[in-house]
């Protein structure tokens, strides 16, 4: 496929020199979903498909970008001397966001490039196309400049560059992931400190199975706002009854259990329930990791998605209704949503020797309920963004 894509560079750029290649995978979380603005754990892991890129400097101050995945938008100029968003460049924003900002943190970026990308990752199904190709830019700038910058120090600059430049506001697991992820291993963030730790995933006779909803998410970001400020009141209630804490993440399930009476809107609880409870399954889930017991594992990732069906209430009938086929089926392991909820992906631990029945039978068993239907990728756990 590289050499498909290299052969492609030089028609579009009508250049027949040397090139440099790159990769940036996507990611999926495994479990820890909507606790990393509520001060807790999350447990992604890179995956081995994602975004690619052929690249070639340029002497002058142009970039010029192309999309396999977005053909009929062409070939995307701008200019170093011209970082501004624009709406009418689409996708090619997130890359000129990292560029911009890292000429912000003072890195010595001197001329443009000519760059082909192509992602194999869905487009808005939650498994961070943004923060894929985000932190693939750092990669490339990083290679093609000579900086000296680390990667945790790019994977904060990719997310300023989503927050500040693109406009959304993301917390950082997405970025850490793609530019951290290491091949076999999930990763265990605590998103405040960023202090993290590689964990085995030895999945031996198991494959990850994400299913895509193929739902529109339209309602996503507002419904997340709301999650978000309910969580944050919830807080401040029990601050104001003598709990000292910052985040819901710092309370175990135990702590939470004596002071939850403090918190009389039914809402705000159930949120809170959730946020705590969850924190707790992803600290639980890694240590029966260590311990190889994958089926315990599952488990946990059954009653996380129960958690955020009943008390974050984050699913809705697309994702339940994967879910519920998913538990079904024989050789499942554990299943559950992952990413922000409302439409996007779901990711189960499937027995290798019923994978295929089981993409079959929960395709089928999805359409027959919502008249929806599902794409499935068995995914492998991949490294982080680098050099080809």
């Amino acid at each position: 496929m590289l050499e498909e894509l290299i052969k492609e560079f030089k028609e579009i750029f009508k250049y027949d020199g040397e090139v440099e290649t790159f990769f940036s995978p996507g990611r999926v979380n495994l479990i820890g979903e909507h606790t990393d603005y509520n001060g807790g754990f999350v447990f992604p892991c890179a995956l081995d498909f994602g975004t690619y890129a052929v690249v070639k400097k340029r002497e002058d101050n142009t970039f010029r970008m192309y999309s396999k995945n977005f053909k009929n938008l062409g070939t995307i100029e701008f200019n170093l001397d011209n970082l501004v968003y624009n709406k009418k460049d689409n996708w090619a924003n997130y890359p000129k966001g990292v560029v911009k900002t890292f000429l912000d943190k003072a890195y010595k970026i001197d001329s443009g490039f000519d760059v082909l990308f192509y992602g194999n990752i869905p487009n808005g199904a939650g498994l961070s196309s943004s923060a894929s190709i985000e932190v693939l830019t750092a990669v490339i700038l990083k290679d093609l400049f000579k900086l000296d910058v680390d990667m945790v120090e790019m994977v904060k600059m990719c997310q300023v560059a989503e927050n500040k430049f693109i406009g959304v506001n993301s917390g950082i697991m997405d970025q850490f992931a793609v530019g951290m992820g290491k091949k076999d291993h999930a990763i265990l963030l605590d998103c405040n400190t960023l202090k993290f730790e590689y964990v085995p995933v030895k999945l031996k006779n198991m494959s990850i199975v994400i299913a895509n909803t193929n739902k529109k998410r339209g309602l996503a970001d507002s419904k997340y706002n709301e999650r978000r400020s309910s969580c944050e009141e919830a807080v401040k209630i029990l601050n104001d009854n003598g709990v000292n804490i910052k985040y819901l993440g710092e309370l175990t399930v135990a702590e939470f259990d004596k002071v939850k009476h403090f918190i009389t809107d039914e809402e705000q609880l159930k949120r809170a329930t959730h946020a705590v409870s969850e924190n707790e399954r992803a600290k639980v889930a890694v240590e029966f990791l260590k311990k190889d017991d994958i089926a315990e594992f599952g488990k946990l990732m059954n009653q996380s998605h129960i958690s955020l069906r009943d008390d974050y209430e984050v699913t809705g009938i697309e994702l339940d209704s994967l879910i519920e086929a998913a538990w079904e089926e024989e050789g499942t392991v554990g299943s559950r949503m992952t990413g922000a909820g409302f439409g996007g992906c779901t990711v189960s631990i499937v027995e290798n020797e019923h994978v295929e029945n089981f993409i079959k039978n929960v395709e089928k068993k999805y359409k027959e309920k919502t008249g929806l239907r599902a794409t499935f990728y068995i995914a492998n756990i991949g490294d982080g963004a680098g050099k080809i």
